[in-house]
């Protein structure tokens, strides 16, 4: 099994200071590896050569019968058993060893006469040693201060790099970090948004990686907000102008003769009327003209005359065109609302622009006709208002990814904007519309509404509001890529 990290184990900032730690530890063990081993050599180096020197003296005296200095004797107390087999058998050696309760630097050879051969005693019975004891606790002091030396510079070595790399890491996270606010800034519609970094701004200065970055996310949005106004303005000046013709176009197909021919014009007609005010309206979506006009409402009696209304209804209303998921049966026309079930749970009055709701809901309901199989069931259950078919379901793209204008699937009839008016409305409304499909089968539409209405925001020369609105939460996602089929 993976073992399982806290969140912020896994930041840049905590990674680099890990990473610095390790190897800032790595390298001052090994040079202190490295001096302790130089240094402690040295100085047993040094004891072991001052010991051999007096060991020599007092051989040359033990010969000459001359009385030993002080700290040499054959046998001495306290003699390391091996430093005196060794000398018994004719060697000379040095061995540290505690004598007294001092480190003591020890030195012993052969006592009697002439050396033996190697390995083998004197004869005529057991050898005696001649040693030397030398004190060692200055040096064992040394080695010792310079251990603590060793690990006191370590620890401040490695804060103080830790301290100094950390600075240096938050200074490119920081920028990072901003970098990704920006981003998540224009996801959610704010194309106004720029990172800025000052150093793309001097050409003097080297250019890092996090500065690449951020050119690449402002040209990134500066694009984007091009083509999206470009599109915007593209969508009304077209529906603008096409109102005039289609409202003469209207008068004169009134003006026809009774007869099958004049009812297709007429409809006809009709449905490019509606296509037409299904695109002024989304263009006024997509630039945030849209203002609140909030009220306190009871949300069974605004679904029971969303339903009342669509069941009034002679024809198919324009927001029951979307095309959102396939055909699957006859079930009710468009836009009747025959057999809509409206169940209301649990009560609430919330505080929101009915009218708006009223054309959510309308969208919802008249699609559910359209593309799904009856019975459709309108549900409240206190804030949340659910809009379900029984049908095949909506299509995988439109769950993952939301409505996408002018899109259908499967042989679908409709130009996809029902649905697309009924997200950027909810999202005018300060709603959250997501779209699924149920375990058992069906299309499942659910608005969660507000408690308290979004504040009104006004457009600022037709693109952005002030406060950095800009386009509602997910509406500049399906404007730029929802009119490629």
């Amino acid at each position: 099994m993976r073992l399982a990290l806290p969140r912020w184990s896994g930041t840049l900032a905590v990674k680099a200071a890990v990473f610095i730690t390790v190897m800032c530890c790595a390298l001052a063990a090994l040079l202190g590896v490295l001096v302790h081993v130089s240094v402690t050599h040295r100085t047993v180096g040094e004891a072991r050569d001052l010991a051999l020197s007096r060991l020599e003296d007092a051989t040359t005296a033990f010969e000459a019968g001359d009385t030993l200095g002080p700290g040499a004797g054959v046998d001495p107390p306290g003699l390391p058993a091996a430093l005196r087999d060794l000398a018994v058998a004719g060697e000379r050696g040095t061995m540290v060893a505690e004598h007294r309760g001092r480190p003591t630097m020890w030195a012993a050879g052969p006592a009697d006469g002439e050396r033996s051969e190697r390995g083998v005693p004197p004869a005529g019975g057991r050898g005696r040693a001649l040693a030397v004891a030398v004190d060692y606790a200055q040096s064992a002091r040394t080695i010792e201060a310079l251990d603590n030396a060793i690990l006191w510079s370590s620890a401040l070595a490695i804060g103080a790099t830790l301290l100094v790399g950390a600075f240096a890491v938050t200074r490119v996270t920081r920028r990072l970090h901003a970098t990704a606010r920006v981003a998540r800034r224009i996801s959610a519609g704010d194309l106004d948004a720029r990172v800025d970094d000052p150093r793309t701004k001097d050409p003097t200065r080297p250019q890092d990686e996090v500065a690449a970055v951020a050119v690449a996310l402002d040209s990134m949005a500066s694009s984007l907000q091009g083509k999206l106004l470009s599109e915007q303005r593209f969508t009304a000046d077209v529906a603008h102008e096409l109102r005039t013709p289609l409202t003469g176009l209207h008068a004169a197909a009134e003006l026809l003769p009774p007869g099958r021919p004049t009812e297709l014009v007429r409809d006809r007609v009709a449905a490019l009327r509606t296509l037409t005010e299904d695109l002024l309206e989304i263009s006024r979506l997509d630039t945030g003209r849209e203002r609140l006009e909030p009220d306190t409402e009871d949300l069974g009696a605004v679904a029971r005359r969303v339903v009342r209304a669509a069941t009034a209804s002679s024809r198919a209303p324009s927001n029951g065109s979307p095309g959102t998921h396939p055909i699957t049966g006859t079930g009710t026309s468009a836009g009747t609302g025959t057999n809509t079930e409206v169940r209301v749970v649990r009560e609430a009055r919330v505080e929101t622009d009915r009218r708006r709701l009223e054309r959510v809901l309308g969208n919802l309901v008249a699609n559910a006709h359209l593309h799904g199989r009856a019975p459709v069931v309108l549900t409240v259950d206190g804030p949340v208002v659910t809009v379900r078919d029984h049908g095949d379901g909506y299509p995988e793209y439109l769950t993952a990814h939301g409505p996408q204008r002018f899109r259908t699937e499967g042989g679908a009839k409709g130009h996809g904007l029902g649905l697309t008016i009924a997200a950027g409305q909810a999202e005018v409304l300060g709603a959250r519309l997501t779209f699924s499909n149920a375990p058992d089968g069906g299309a499942v539409a659910t608005l969660t509404l507000p408690h308290t209405p979004p504040p009104e925001t006004v457009p600022r020369d037709g693109t952005t509001p002030p406060g950095g609105r800009g386009l509602p939460d997910g509406a500049a996602r399906r404007a730029a890529g929802s009119d490629s089929s």
